[in-house]
């Protein structure tokens, strides 16, 4: 079954997939959420989010100054809950399909922000020229332990202390590498 046929479980503290223990995301994830919202949001303007998961990250981006929030979402459950959250926010658009199918329709952007569930980043990698400008800000969740990165040989890594929950079934490391790209 694949991730969005699968039923999830919602908590306030997290999103499971329904007859696991897998977790999809956590709320010890907060310092990595704000960071990541901080840093592509530097040049304000239009920002797209790529995965919604619990909004953490949405509203932190709602929190800085930007034009627009184009948010991609492919899961039913998890578009519900984006429809409600958005509800009253004039700047963001909701688009309920894969990135992958809408990617050369989306438009370019001041600052991309990819975490999306059993996806890696390298997957987006061959698609970020048309969605980005120059100077764009970029970052995506992390799932390596150590700071490198093979989008872009000249990345930057900010670490972040984490305290994971634990055990969990994605992350359970002291220190999080926030990959910060610029184009």
């Amino acid at each position: 079954m694949s991730y969005t046929q699968s039923t999830l479980i919602f908590s306030d503290d997290r999103i499971t997939i329904s007859g696991s223990n897998i977790q999809v995301m956590m709320d010890w994830e907060y310092p990595i959420m704000s960071a990541s919202a901080a840093y592509i949001t530097q040049n304000g303007g239009d920002i797209l989010e790529i995965g919604f998961g619990m909004g953490i990250a949405s509203n932190y981006i709602q929190s800085h100054s930007i034009s627009s929030h184009t948010i991609v979402e492919n899961h039913p459950q998890i578009i519900e809950k984006l429809k409600i959250w958005s509800s009253g926010k004039s700047n963001i658009t909701i688009i309920s399909q894969s990135w992958q199918e809408v990617t050369a329709s989306l438009g370019r952007f001041d600052g991309i922000f990819y975490d999306t569930y059993g996806e890696d980043y390298d997957e987006i990698s061959s698609s970020l020229s048309l969605l980005t400008k120059s100077g764009t800000k970029f970052t995506f969740w992390n799932n390596a332990h150590i700071s490198s990165n093979p989008i872009k040989s000249d990345v930057e890594h900010q670490e972040i202390s984490t305290t994971p929950t634990t055990p969990n079934s994605y992350w359970n490391s002291g220190t999080y590498y926030l990959p910060k790209i610029e184009f």
